[in-house]
């Protein structure tokens, strides 16, 4: 299990006598073989900017610097795959915060790279090498030239084919879940947005946001167009906009008017599901699916992230018991990070969160953050941290109808 390093060039080396370590939360912890799995396909490899790799002699245990030019190495993995910890490293500037992605520790091993982390899921409808880019931009053409003034088809033809957004790419191409972004506008402030960032945080959002308000035609465009299939998946609220129960009335409208010409696939939300009363309006128009965001069921916790505006923890456990109670398939988007959702008081919080909102579908999604700026912004520990790998054995024990999965799923079959 040796230690994985770069150069600045990104030249990727093994060293050949320091064994490879992995962070949980502040610690420095020593890999062990069953938490190791092959380098995903479709994962890859990113060196970590203002850092130094750390390796540990076998013999002595001793932690050691790397010398020279050279920098951490982690892994990007695909949808389907919940990591373990992330990668060890020492920062050479405290005060550079890492592009928002999830590091995962990596190793070489037995003449291949592996991972720390565990298969959640089947990665193989979510896995992009599965995304035929040739076929890809055939159909963007296609579309665009059918819909030449809908302006979100515009919108996601950049998302699919500058930023490679696979959920974008599924709209154009067809197939499983497709997207359709409603909203400019937010009512959280989470830490670690993807599409909106102020001047001073450091962060550089990875996408742009949504800039304008789609007419109701326009959505109903696209979701007529991708719910073609009993098992096709349409989905509000993408990476690219805010919050998109903010746009109720364009929902509302838009799902009334595709059910009124088809039954055919599921309508997805992906909400942060703080507006109660307009969760509620949009699960009574036809809403089918709900997968609510969320990094903890602590209440302090959730606030240090996701500095909600106008609603608490307690909105969004509302809105997914009424979505539940309604007979709708509902998930949440846990966000989580080694050290942090293992704890025992944030699994304790989570099962009965589970519990008394009737969950369906847990879907483990790794956290897209600096580790070392996360780690500062959230409360400390309060009691043990049992790990990633045993905190998935801990759901599947204590909650036997809750699916654990990475992404969403359509109801199973009966």
């Amino acid at each position: 299990m040796h230690l994985v390093y770069a150069d600045e060039q990104g030249n990727v080396f093994d060293h050949p006598e320091l064994f490879g370590i992995a962070r949980s939360g502040n610690d420095l912890v020593e890999l062990l073989e069953e938490e190791l799995i092959p380098l995903p396909a479709g994962a890859t490899l990113v060196g970590l900017p203002f850092t130094r790799p750390i390796g540990m002699d076998p013999v002595s245990g001793e932690m050691k610097l790397i010398p020279g030019a050279y920098q951490a190495v982690g892994a990007l993995l695909p949808q389907g795959f919940t990591r373990f910890y992330v990668p060890g490293y020492s920062k050479t500037d405290k005060t550079q915060k890492f592009p928002l992605f999830g590091y995962t520790a990596v190793v070489w091993k037995d003449d291949g790279f592996y991972v720390a982390a565990g298969q959640s899921d089947d990665p193989e409808p979510w896995n992009p090498e599965n995304c035929d880019r040739a076929d890809l931009e055939i159909q963007v053409d296609r579309l665009l030239k059918t819909y030449p003034d809908n302006k979100l088809y515009k919108h996601l033809s950049h998302c699919a084919l500058e930023y490679e957004c696979l959920t974008a790419s599924n709209t154009f191409l067809q197939r499983l879940e497709g997207a359709v972004p409603v909203s400019f506008s937010c009512n959280a402030g989470c830490y670690g947005c993807i599409s909106e960032q102020p001047d001073d945080s450091g962060f550089v959002a990875p996408q742009t946001r949504l800039k304008f308000k789609p007419d109701v035609e326009e959505v109903v465009e696209i979701m007529l167009e991708h719910l073609t299939e009993p098992r096709s998946i349409i989905s509000f609220g993408q990476g690219c906009e805010g919050e998109p129960s903010t746009q109720a009335r364009t929902i509302i409208e838009a799902i009334k008017r595709v059910r009124e010409k088809t039954s055919l696939g599921y309508i997805n939300i992906n909400t942060n599901a703080g507006l109660s009363d307009h969760m509620r309006a949009i699960t009574d128009a036809g809403l089918n699916l709900m997968r609510v965001s969320t990094i903890s069921a602590l209440d302090e916790h959730y606030n240090a992230y996701y500095k909600p505006r106008g609603y608490t923890l307690k909105n969004v456990e509302k809105s997914l018991k009424y979505a539940t109670d309604k007979g709708v398939y509902t998930s949440i988007n846990y966000l989580i990070f080694p050290g942090v959702t293992d704890r025992e008081e944030e699994i304790e919080a989570m099962i009965g969160f589970a519990r008394r909102t009737g969950l369906k579908l847990i879907q483990m999604r790794n956290l897209n953050i600096d580790p070392d700026a996360y780690l500062a912004l959230i409360p400390p520990a309060q009691g043990e941290i049992y790990g990633m790998k045993t905190l998935l054995d801990i759901y599947r024990q204590e909650l036997p109808d809750v699916v654990i999965g990475s992404y969403t799923h359509v109801p199973p079959l009966v």
